[in-house]
Formats: C-alpha cells, structure tokens, sequence
C-alpha cells in the first residue's frame, strides 16, 4: 500500500519535474508534459507506453488501462493496492516514456555509471544516493554545494546519512551546503 506523498516523493526525485494541478487532480509534467497524477479517490494514473500497460495490467489485478476518448494512454490503479517498489517502477516508466529523449537517456546513463567512482563525489554516501545525484545532474562535490540539505534529500535515493558525508567532505574542502 502507498500514499499520495510516495508517488509525490518518486516524482519528484527525478529530473525537471514540476507538481501541479491537472483536472482538480495532483498532477506532475516534466518540461510541460504530464506524466502522472492522482485522482481524488486515490487512484495513480500514469501514461505508459503500451508494452509497459500491458506489463501493468498483468501484475496489478486492481488496475486498469487508462483511455482518453477511446485512445490507450496508460495505466491507473488505487495506491493502496500498489506497492513502494512497483509505483517507483510505474512512475519511473512514466516518466521516461513523457521525458524529452536526451534527458531520459542521460538519467538512464547516470543510473548506469554509478557502478564505480563517479568524479570526487563520495563512495560512502552509497550507490542510491550517487544515482540520484547523477541523475539530477549533480557530479562533483562542486555542484553539490549549490544545493540546500532539504533539496538534496528531496532527491529520491539520497538520505541523511548521505547528506552528512557529503556536508563533511565539503567542509573538509572548505566549502559548505547551500543554506
């Protein structure tokens, strides 16, 4: 079972995503296109390719394709019946199927490239928290301090134990957190 502010924090944590409102819905577009939302009796709606319905539609029994004016457009399901893990992956493929390509393509890499040690970022914040801040295009200890700790852990992967290394190895730079 998952809440509203889980698909929000899943949303969220991936590139150029903006919340706002859809239809009185809870709704979230990267670069003005729409990807998911939730409706005010707690179902996800989230626009998928057809393969990935399909997929859906067979894992999640409670779920149903998404039509708009009789064309398929995705998938929608009640959060309660959906689990963390598959409404991370819905969303996720949400998001990549409405993204503009070279962006989804450069967060697939970074998630990738997150194997061994990426520029001076710390290999102790973890391999969660290394893709997230690849992801959002955060590479080096640089970038990192242009950044607030609340926005860091906004990033869907990044942690306070992660923050507090990355803190660290600033001050030990002489650079600190954005406040």
């Amino acid at each position: 079972m998952t809440t509203l502010a889980q698909l929000r924090k899943a949303a969220l944590g991936l590139p150029e995503v903006e919340e706002g409102t859809h239809f009185g819905m809870v709704a979230f577009a990267v670069r003005g296109k729409g990807f998911a939302s939730v409706t005010k009796d707690g179902r996800a709606q989230l626009q998928l390719p057809e393969e990935a319905v399909e997929e859906a539609v067979a894992a999640h029994p409670s779920g149903e394709r998404l039509k708009r004016m009789g064309k398929p457009i995705g998938f929608h399901v009640p959060l309660e019946d959906i689990n963390g893990k598959d409404l991370n992956a819905l969303v996720y493929a949400s998001w990549a199927h409405r993204a503009p390509k070279r962006l989804a393509a450069t967060l697939a890499q970074a998630q990738t490239a997150a194997e061994g040690p990426v520029g001076d970022l710390p290999a102790g914040i973890g391999k969660p928290a290394t893709r997230a801040l690849l992801g959002a295009g955060i590479a080096s200890l640089e970038q990192v301090a242009r950044h607030s700790a609340a926005e860091l852990l906004a990033l869907h992967g990044v942690g306070p134990k992660a923050v507090r290394i990355l803190g660290e190895e600033l001050a030990a730079r002489g650079l600190a957190l954005k406040p």
